[in-house]
């Protein structure tokens, strides 16, 4: 089984691009503790309509790669760790993509629940 891409896109209008950019880079680094493949911010080549781009790097955007066996922890963490923002996640495995938005605990377990269902199914 290959590994699942997450494309995890935060949203909160409250925050200023630096303060944004500085929320998703603590988020960067808190994933990368986890056991990831690999987690970035996305670059800017092409910037999908309605996105800020912030130097060089999509804004609020990252992109985590990891493995069957560590994707529940990780959407655990993303549970745990956004429940009460608005996020937007797009999963990929086997060349399959999903993608949910969620702005509340509520929500984001829904979206979560659809993830693994999706993974497992893939």
């Amino acid at each position: 089984m290959n590994n699942v891409k997450l494309t995890i896109a935060l949203d909160n209008p409250d925050l200023d691009a630096e303060e944004q950019e500085r929320e998703t880079r603590n988020l960067l680094r808190e994933i990368r503790d986890l056991d990831v493949e690999s987690a970035e911010l996305v670059a800017v080549a092409e910037t999908p309509k309605d996105s800020k781009a912030f130097g060089g790097f999509l804004l609020g955007v990252l992109q985590a790669e990891v493995s069957i066996t560590n994707f529940k922890k990780v959407l655990g963490f993303l549970g745990d760790r956004l429940g009460n923002k608005t996020i937007e996640l797009e999963v990929e495995a086997n060349g399959k993509k999903l993608k949910v938005k969620a702005s509340s605990q509520q929500e984001l377990m829904t979206a979560i629940a659809a993830a693994q269902k999706f993974v497992a199914a893939s």
